[in-house]
């Protein structure tokens, strides 16, 4: 039993050091827990919803110096794969390419409900 129960300590060790190895856990010492878009800042209650998102969308590029990482919430993360996503599909930023301006006249719309 006693030995049964040393190898399930060593064992949960060894899974433990395996991860604080994993790169997540290096950005995540590395760096604030804050999004680096939205700005959301992150604690211990709800730091599983900051990921970790490689810039050049390389997963096996992993310095240890951390500069191809950036701490994204969930939702600025899956926003930054879509936008890449549409890059690659379309070939260009399409929020750059946008033209409509909804509100574009919005002024004089409301002076000449004043007059």
């Amino acid at each position: 039993m006693s030995d049964n129960l040393d190898k399930l300590v060593a064992s949960a060790r060894a899974d433990y050091a395996k991860r604080e190895d994993g790169y997540r856990q290096r950005a995540l010492k590395m760096y604030p827990w804050v999004c680096g878009r939205c700005m959301r800042e992150f604690d211990n209650s709800n730091v599983r919803e900051l990921t970790v998102h490689h810039r050049d969308h390389n997963h096996d590029n992993n310095p240890e110096d951390g500069t191809n990482w950036e701490l994204l919430c969930v939702f600025c993360h899956d926003n930054e794969h879509q936008r890449f996503v549409e890059q690659i599909t379309y070939g260009e930023d399409r929020a750059a390419v946008t033209t409509h301006n909804p509100f574009a006249d919005l002024k004089s719309m409301m002076d000449d409900k004043k007059k």
